[in-house]
């Protein structure tokens, strides 16, 4: 039974605690980042009382079964909500970490069967180290030689927490972009690195600035040839126009370092990243690869399209409306975004409420009625899409499976839930081809989902991010109208559009 109070207790039955109050229908799941270590049982209690009593002896993540999904609605059977503690940002601190040992029945003959897997309590302690790093982002913690675990269910945290996350959501996308000019990044990397400089106080931030700007200025002069040769012939006059005007207004960024013009430093790197990203964009020729058959026939993005979302604000004086400005990624998603942009072309989501805003997710896309989905009319069935997961070193999305179920502990997603803003398609729990047009927003960061230590990713497939206003998202309540959704660039990169056909 699971019950949801001052704490939560995890076992293997998962019927709904008659005391967690439904808020909405069919939402996306979130599993408990915790490590659980086999034949154990460990109770954090933090400071603010809560405290999580989990038995162990699966060694498992609790992403890696539904069986420690909370859903939040007891009559809903899709897209339940991620277990999010409504004060999960009280799990800052930790008073007591208790380890107990529970034998199961088969203890003994697996004992005998298996003595060179046997459990022990350095081995426990490692586990809750573990989760307390996931839980609070403390730096990985190293296994020693002798310490083993009977199955890699979760990935190594050197690998989750490799340093400082990426958290704008123009670099991911810049970085998700299918190129390999290594010219072009070391331009880049510099400029993105702006923003770190500037999180030192007063005028002194400008000194690491000059070394940023210097750093990037050398690397397009030295790599502009390489650069040049890297665009795509159709979109060669294009993109060579963007390095001038990259060149110049690098110049103009010294000037206003060396006139100690803190405030302007920020708008002009954005313009700079901002033609970098155009820049990179012309090095991409064509679309990289083929969809697989079964898929073929549906609305496609093959490439980049941007969406203006206008919603009508109803309980803040100071926020009557807000234009959120939403870049979709059909590069590394082209099923999922194909099918929102299709959706958008629609008038689908006009007119549609807000109905899930917790401060851990922004969510729509719940028609009325007994439907949860889209229902197409050429068929009078709900349109589903498969789950499109797009891995680092890949070529092509993953479909139908989730990382964990394909054994990738390891891989990164090209789109991460990183940003404030990340945009991902939600999905009946239990069955990972149903998604179909109930979308949210992550709203980062929680103790429970940190970036680059974030089991989300791999289980939904991300497909944009909102770049402009994201931070009005926290704004947003239930109710909250989203007056229209419009496609304002990269329409003609949709193909198949269902929209055309039946309206």
């Amino acid at each position: 039974m699971m019950m949801f109070s001052n704490h939560v207790t995890f076992s293997h039955n998962t019927q709904t605690p008659q005391n967690f109050a439904p808020k909405t229908k069919h939402l996306i799941s979130h599993p408990l980042l915790l490590s659980l270590s086999r034949d154990f049982s460990f109770d954090f209690s933090p400071i603010t009382s809560m405290a999580a009593t989990i038995p162990c002896h699966y060694y498992a993540s609790a992403a890696t079964t539904s069986k420690f999904f909370i859903s939040n609605n007891a009559h809903s059977k899709r897209l339940t909500y991620p277990l999010s503690l409504t004060n999960a940002r009280g799990f800052r601190g930790f008073s007591a970490a208790r380890c107990s040992y529970q034998p199961p029945p088969h203890y003994s003959e697996l004992q005998s069967k298996d003595k060179g897997n046997s459990f022990s309590l350095k081995q426990c302690a490692i586990s809750i180290a573990l989760a307390v790093g996931l839980m609070t982002g403390v730096p990985a913690l190293g296994l020693p030689a002798n310490a083993h675990t009977t199955s890699p269910v979760l990935p190594d945290l050197a690998v989750l927490i490799s340093g400082p996350p990426i958290k704008d959501p123009g670099a991911l996308l810049r970085y998700a972009l299918p190129i390999d000019n290594k010219a072009i990044r070391e331009v880049q990397k510099p400029l993105e690195d702006i923003t770190d400089s500037l999180k030192v106080a007063g005028v002194k931030a400008l000194d690491s600035v000059e070394r940023n700007v210097r750093q990037a200025s050398r690397a397009l002069k030295q790599g502009k040839t390489l650069i040049v040769t890297g665009l795509a012939e159709s979109k060669k006059e294009h993109g060579i126009e963007l390095l001038n005007k990259l060149e110049a207004g690098m110049d103009e960024l010294e000037l206003i370092i060396q006139d100690r013009n803190r405030d302007a430093v920020a708008p002009k790197q954005k313009e700079l990243l901002n033609y970098v990203g155009g820049v990179e964009e012309d090095m991409v020729n064509g679309f990289p690869y083929e969809v697989p058959e079964e898929y073929r026939n549906m609305p496609l993005l093959k490439g980049r399209a941007a969406v203006d979302m206008k919603v009508k604000i109803k309980d803040n004086p100071n926020l009557e409306e807000c234009v959120f400005h939403i870049v979709l990624d059909g590069y590394n998603a082209p099923v999922t975004a194909g099918n929102f942009v299709d959706l958008v072309e629609r008038h689908f989501y006009d007119g549609m409420e807000i109905q899930r805003a917790d401060g851990f997710v922004v969510q729509t896309g719940d028609p009325e009625g007994p439907a949860e989905g889209f229902i197409d009319p050429s068929t009078e069935k709900t349109r589903t899409i498969p789950l499109e997961i797009m891995v680092n070193g890949e070529k092509e999305p993953f479909y139908g499976a989730t990382l964990e179920e394909l054994g990738l502990y390891k891989a990164q997603t090209k789109l991460p839930f990183n940003a404030f803003g990340t945009m991902a398609m939600a999905r009946d729990e239990f069955e990972n081809n149903s998604g179909s047009s109930q979308i949210f927003w992550l709203l980062k960061e929680s103790e429970l989902t940190p970036s680059n230590a974030n089991i989300l990713d791999g289980r939904y497939a991300v497909f944009g991010y909102v770049t402009e206003n994201e931070d009005f998202l926290a704004d947003l309540k239930v109710g909250d109208v989203i007056e229209s959704m419009q496609v304002v660039s990269g329409l003609d990169n949709l193909v198949n559009p269902s929209y055309k056909i039946a309206g």
